[in-house]
């Protein structure tokens, strides 16, 4: 007589094994962390440790901002706000004054921020940080508008940058000085001639 059943169907019943195999599975998991302590930690008593990198508020450091404009282009949610004016700076031996730029407004809506660090990665002269701080929640929206004071004094928090490793890649200013220095070589000493030497 030819077995006319299905063979997935007999490779699945043989590969079940014995029926309720899978509750006493869990249920072992189960008794397995009912058994073990909890690492739960509680939060406003004892602080989270957050990663180096952990992006919690954007610090600014006014000195460095010259009024680009390239993190507020860039921002993908138009939640930062710059307004500048120009000043003439007064250079000894130049020929006539220079302008610059000076910074009246920086301001970041953290109620529309996503958190993404473009305005930090776009910088061209370091003066956006990422800060572990996270503990900034107001009860009105309208706080979450951080003015530069405001997010100047988040640049106590910011923590120092992480050592380079030893192993990685160098950086292309460190592999660029060394190539120029390989290729300038001192000139040879002149040689002098004495009087009376043949020539």
């Amino acid at each position: 007589m030819v077995d006319m059943s299905d063979p997935g169907e007999r490779g699945a019943t043989s590969e079940r094994g014995l029926p309720g195999a899978g509750l006493v599975k869990g249920l072992a998991v189960t008794l397995k962390t009912m058994t073990s302590r909890s690492t739960t930690q509680q939060y406003p008593d004892v602080a989270p440790d957050l990663p180096p990198r952990s992006r919690g508020v954007i610090a600014l450091s006014e000195e460095n901002c010259t009024v680009c404009m390239l993190c507020a282009r860039e921002c993908p949610d138009w939640c930062i706000y710059i307004d500048s004016h120009k000043e003439e700076v007064a250079v000894p031996g130049a020929a006539r004054p220079r302008q610059r730029n000076v910074l009246d407004r920086f301001d970041i809506d953290f109620s529309l921020c996503m958190y993404c660090g473009i305005c930090i990665e776009v910088c061209p002269f370091d003066a956006l940080y990422w800060s572990p701080e996270f503990e900034y929640a107001e009860y009105d929206i309208k706080d979450l508008l951080h003015d530069k004071d405001h997010l100047g004094q988040w640049m106590a928090t910011v923590p120092p940058p992480q050592a380079h490793d030893p192993n990685g890649e160098p950086a292309k200013e460190e592999t660029s000085a060394a190539r120029k220095a390989a290729t300038a070589r001192p000139a040879p000493p002149a040689v002098r001639s004495e009087p009376g030497a043949a020539s």
